[in-house]
């Protein structure tokens, strides 16, 4: 590299070695080119890199340590035969110029202005680290053999007290030594643990599953199975409240199915829950008529008009059955089974049988037969029609 250099180097024509005696003082320039431009005033400008974390003064940002400027070198005394130097260099983030000096005295540097040492320092004594000499201790070191010897036992006894620190420290070497055998075991204890791991896992996802879980599950700990043994789980009601509950469930239920098909059904099961509710609440002794049972007579279109007739339609116990003829109607179940029994019981031709039979005989049958008045034809008559009257039905 150095032959590269020499070899290239351009020495002009009227160059003279014994006038000029080198390139530098033919040029009249220092070697150092720009870096020398304050070599006059004993300024020299290297490059320096911050010893320790500081804060500066100017824009109080924060400079690490070993962050590199471009200072001003110059000598400001001497520690005995120790020169001292000052660093001048600007603040990369600021206009601020901080100023730093060196201490031979204690081995550091030490800010001169503009900025704040972040303070890392500890005692070098307390932390059992190897102290400087200083000059004086030195001196007496050399001249005096008394004190020369008492140093020497304050040594041994300190080298006494750090020895089994020592031995501790070397044991420890000794055994990172054989670095395979450790390798190899802390590989090995990695693989067993990444298996429990593994299988830990697969239990975790098969719970939730099971479970239908969308929540992480961690992991069990001593106080978790504790308390978890003192946790007992048990139903609300026993097997007898069940049954019980099932019994008055199946007793309090319709015993007729509910109605489901057109709208007019649904009508019907309205008219046989209001029925049913006004059988309830009538006293037993009160007669059952016609008109209380939400059923009104309507004459067919064969029937003549005539005054005599509408007055025996009009009449509320009596029934047509033939033309001319009329037939009391019972008023009670008691006597309509009265009746039953006074009355022999006589073939009658199909599609005229009458009697208690096919009368209503509960509020809810009876409201049963009159929903449904085209399908079934009463039985007292064949000239009048029963008609189911739902102008008091809920409508839906």
């Amino acid at each position: 590299m150095g032959e590269r250099k020499g070899v290239n180097k351009y020495y002009p024509p009227d160059f003279n070695p014994e006038k000029h005696g080198s390139l530098n003082r033919y040029h009249n320039s220092h070697p150092l080119r720009e870096r020398a431009r304050k070599l006059s005033q004993g300024i020299l400008i290297i490059r320096f890199e911050m010893p320790y974390n500081i804060w500066c003064d100017g824009c109080k940002n924060h400079i690490g340590m070993g962050v590199r400027y471009n200072a001003e070198k110059k000598k400001v005394g001497n520690y005995y035969t120790t020169p001292i130097y000052r660093f001048r260099m600007k603040c990369h983030l600021c206009i601020n110029y901080i100023e730093m000096q060196t201490d031979p005295a204690n081995c550091d540097y030490v800010i001169v202005s503009g900025a704040q040492r972040k303070e890392e320092r500890w005692d070098m004594a307390d932390n059992e680290q190897v102290l400087t000499t200083e000059h004086e201790k030195k001196q007496k070191l050399e001249t005096d053999a008394m004190f020369r010897l008492e140093h020497g036992e304050a040594d041994r006894s300190t080298l006494k007290k750090a020895l089994p620190t020592l031995s501790h420290i070397q044991e420890a070497q000794s055994a990172w030594k054989d670095d395979f055998a450790l390798n190899s075991m802390l590989r090995k204890r990695f693989r067993e643990k990444k298996k429990a791991l593994q299988e830990e896992e697969e239990r975790d996802q098969a719970l939730q599953a099971k479970a239908s879980l969308a929540i992480p599950l961690v992991p069990e700990t001593e106080d978790d199975r504790r308390l978890a043994a003192l946790l007992k789980f048990h139903t609300l009601d026993s097997y007898e409240d069940k049954q019980k509950l099932k019994r008055t469930e199946i007793i309090s239920r319709s015993w007729f199915p509910s109605a489901s098909g057109p709208s007019n059904c649904s009508k019907a099961g309205s008219v046989l829950k209001k029925l049913a509710q006004n059988r309830k609440s009538a006293p037993v002794g009160s007669p059952i008529t016609v008109g209380g049972l939400g059923i009104v007579r309507r004459q067919s279109r064969e029937t003549s008009e005539s005054p005599q007739h509408a007055a025996e339609t009009s009449t509320p116990g009596k029934l047509p059955v033939s033309e001319g003829t009329t037939q009391d109607m019972p008023t009670s179940p008691q006597d309509c089974s009265q009746e039953t029994a006074k009355t022999p019981k006589t073939k009658e031709p199909q599609g005229q049988t009458g009697g208690c039979q096919d009368r209503p005989r509960s509020s809810s049958g009876s409201s049963q037969e009159a929903a449904d008045p085209q399908d079934t034809t009463h039985p007292y008559t064949l000239n009048s029609s029963l008609v189911a009257d739902y102008s008091d039905s809920e409508s839906e």
